[in-house]
C-alpha cells in the first residue's frame, strides 16, 4: 500500500486516523496499542513474511536493552560493551544479509561462471531504518545508567 494510492487515502488513513482519536480518549495505552497494531498491518500489506523478521527484531533489541540496562554499569562495564558490540554484530548481520546478499552471490557467479548458485533475497520494507532506529536505542541503553525499561 503506497502512501498515494486510494486504499491509503481513503480506508487506511481515515479509520486508523479516527480510532486513535477514539481509543486515546479511553486512554494514552490503548490508542499506543492501536497504532502498533496499524504500524504492523501497515508494514506487512507489502510482504506479510518480513513482519515476523521485524517482530523478531524488536523482540532480540528489547531484551537485549533491559539486559544492558540491568548490568551494573561499574562492576559489568565490560559486559555491558560486550552485549552491546554483539547486538550491534547481530543487527549489522542481518541489515547487510538482506542488502547485499545477491550482490556477493552475483558477484561470485562473475568469477567463476561455472559456478551457478543463485540466491534470491528480497530487501524488507524499511530494513535500514529500524535496523538504525533499533542500534540508536541499544547505544542510548548503553549509555544510561539509571533507566528503567
Amino acid at each position: 500500500m503506497l502512501f498515494n494510492s486510494h486504499s491509503f487515502l481513503f480506508v487506511y488513513l481515515p479509520i486508523v486516523f479516527c480510532s486513535f482519536f477514539l481509543l486515546a480518549k479511553g486512554g494514552k495505552k490503548l490508542a499506543a496499542y492501536w497504532l502498533t497494531i496499524a504500524s504492523f498491518f501497515f508494514y506487512g500489506w507489502w510482504a506479510p513474511q518480513y513482519v515476523v523478521l521485524l517482530l523478531v527484531s524488536i523482540t532480540f533489541n528489547f531484551h537485549t536493552a533491559k539486559t544492558i540496562v540491568r548490568c551494573d554499569p561499574r562492576a559489568a562495564a565490560g559486559l555491558r560493551m560486550r552485549l552491546l558490540v554483539a547486538a550491534l554484530a547481530i543487527n549489522l548481520g542481518l541489515l547487510a544479509y538482506y542488502k547485499y546478499a545477491n550482490f556477493f552471490v552475483g558477484n561470485l557467479e562473475l568469477l567463476n561462471p561455472s559456478w551457478h548458485f543463485t540466491i534470491d533475497v528480497l530487501l524488507p520494507l524499511g530494513i535500514s531504518f529500524f535496523t538504525f532506529t533499533q542500534i540508536a536505542f541499544l547505544v542510548d541503553a548503553a549509555q544510561q545508567t539509571d533507566v528503567t525499561i
